[in-house]
Parts: structure tokens; sequence; C-alpha cells
């Protein structure tokens, strides 16, 4: 069990990001590509990126990426990073003792290979050769779901904050997943090595994940930036390629709801105003209330009253109906088999 102790300046300290972290989810989907688990949410997803990546390149990233384990620290650096390409440089930039260091600890759980050999001797080449793979994988596995991953990360921010705001970081930390216990000031995580970590007043950032499965994770280094991992809630047709906004008449959920109250609905993810809402769909405030009466009366939203305004929320049947829609994938479950969204 990892325990992660808290100070009262920590607690001040808590945040949730709003934003999937890149490497992050190339990282543990490569953990996810080497096993089965999760068939009905990641078995398409796995037929296409082993379809479309070269073996050449997959071998070179499976070979730093053990599913189960220890993964070098620097593939997912603790600096936040706005996007794919920055995270990349700062990836690649990790001083090369530091590196060796760490695939120094990986040989531990895999055997070294020639071409980990060569990352850990520093040779210039062998860092193109990884900076090309990644690009060439984070093509094909992710930049294409993008869109999709980033609207339920969206909506997973907006209901941690809705417990942080209305219940306090309590709440937000004893929700946060079935394998996590908050017993303050401790956060147990379940399921991982048998260690303490010490925040010692430098606060924790929970970086929500779709490709996290079962189980929290975070940077082995104790020295670096704290950052838990941890799983959103997964329900078939999370990894949809494409958007709402490039729905077509053709599409089941605007056939289902029309063109613009499902951008409605996608609007709710991360929660926003009726003048955000009107907006977001080009439509006037009037006609903006109206969606959002008919999405709320279906269940698909919750509308609060915040301040002089009110703000308009997705539900978890809001969520399965954006997961459930599109890419022709009709294996969807029914609403009332998909697990509630905490907090």
């Amino acid at each position: 069990m990892l325990r992660i102790h808290f100070t009262p300046r920590d607690l001040t300290r808590v945040t949730v990001a709003t934003r999937p972290a890149p490497l992050w989810e190339v990282l543990l989907s490569l953990h996810m590509l080497q096993h089965s688990d999760g068939r009905l949410i990641f078995e398409d997803w796995r037929r296409h990126v082993r379809t479309s990546v070269a073996p050449d390149q997959m071998r070179l990233l499976l070979e730093l990426t053990p599913p189960k384990g220890y993964s070098p620290d620097f593939l997912t650096p603790a600096e936040s990073a706005p996007d794919f390409e920055t995270a990349l440089d700062i990836a690649l930039s990790t001083p090369s003792q530091q590196i060796r260091g760490q695939l120094d600890l990986l040989s531990k759980y895999r055997p070294a290979s020639p071409w980990t050999r060569e990352l850990a001797q520093g040779e210039r080449g062998s860092l193109h050769k990884l900076g090309r793979a990644l690009r060439t994988y984070h093509a094909a596995a992710i930049a294409p779901y993008w869109k999709s991953i980033g609207t339920h990360i969206s909506a997973d921010h907006a209901h941690r904050g809705e417990a942080l705001a209305r219940h306090g970081v309590d709440r937000l930390l004893s929700s946060l997943h079935p394998r996590v216990r908050w017993v303050a000031p401790v956060l147990q995580v379940l399921d991982m090595n048998d260690r303490d970590l010490y925040l010692d007043g430098r606060g924790i950032e929970l970086q929500p994940s779709a490709f996290c499965w079962q189980v929290p994770t975070k940077l082995r280094d104790p020295e670096l930036k704290p950052i838990l991992v941890y799983p959103i809630q997964h329900a078939p047709g999370i990894l949809r390629q494409g958007s709402l906004d490039q729905m077509s008449s053709s599409d089941p959920l605007g056939s289902l709801l029309g063109s613009t109250r499902a951008a409605a609905l996608e609007a709710a993810v991360a929660g926003c105003t009726t003048t955000e809402l009107a907006k977001r769909c080009k439509i006037s405030p009037a006609a903006a209330s109206h969606q959002a009466t008919v999405l709320r009366e279906a269940g698909l939203i919750t509308t609060r009253r915040a301040g002089a305004s009110v703000r308009h929320e997705i539900t978890q049947l809001g969520i399965w109906l954006l997961s459930g829609y599109g890419s022709g994938n009709t294996r969807h479950q029914h609403p009332q088999s998909v697990p509630r969204l905490t907090a």
C-alpha cells in the first residue's frame, strides 16, 4: 500500500488537472496494449493500433514500458505541458545521468536490450529514435481519440470540482477511487508497493486519465513533483474518433437529439452557464434556456444556481450517451449497468 502523508499546507495545495496529460496517456496506453483487460472499452482501439504502428517502432517502446513493474519516470515528465510536442521535448531533454539511472532500475524488471543499453549510454541517435517512435505511436494511438479523451476528463474535472466546492477536500480525496482511502491525514492507495510518500508542503496534483486502469499510479522518484494519476470512469465508446463538432445528419446522437441539442449536451461536460451555452451553440439565450430545460427533464444534465446565474452540468446518464454514440460500435451497455461517477 502506498501511503501519501499530508500536512495542513498540503491540503490547501491539492489540484485536479483540467486536461489529459499527453505522455501519461501514451505510457498507460502502452501498458493497456500489452494485456487483455477491459476488452469492451479497449479492444477496437487495440486492433487499430496494432495494425497502424510499424513493429520495429512498437518494439522499441514496449521494451521501455513493461505492463507491470517500473517504467522510467522521464517518459512522463513532472512538468506540465500544454501539448504532446512540448511534453516530448521535455522528456527528450532529461539529463543523461537521470535517464541512465532510470534505465538501470528498469533492468531489474526487464532485461536490458541493445536498444536500451544505447539509450542508457547517452547515444544521441538513440534519443532521436525514441522521439520518432513516440511521435509515430502518438499519431496512431492517441491523437485520433484526443477530443474524446479530453471530453471525458473535462467531465471528471467538473464533478471533482463540484465535490470540492460543496463538501471540501475531504470529500474530494475520499471519493477519488474505490482503491483509494482517505484516513486523514494519509491518503492510502491500495495495490501499490508498500511505501510512504511525504508531501512536506508541496501539495499534490491529481491527474485523471483515460488509459489508467483499475488502480492509480504515480512517478517513482519521491523528489519529483507529486502527481497521482487515477482512472476516470470508463464506458463503451470512450475512445471514439472525431467529435460532436464534426457531427453529420447520419450520426446517431445527432439523429436522436438534433445537432444543436447534442452540442448543448457536450457543452455541459465541463459545466457552463446559459450565456456560455448560447455562445457555444450559436443560439439565443432564450433558445439555450429551452435546450437546457429539455436536457434537464430528460435527466441528461443538472442545473444549479451559481450566484446571479445558473450552471448546467452533465449527469452520468449524459456521459453514457456521449460515450455510447458513434464510430459504428453497437456493443454498448445499458445506462443502468454503467458505474455511477463518484464525487
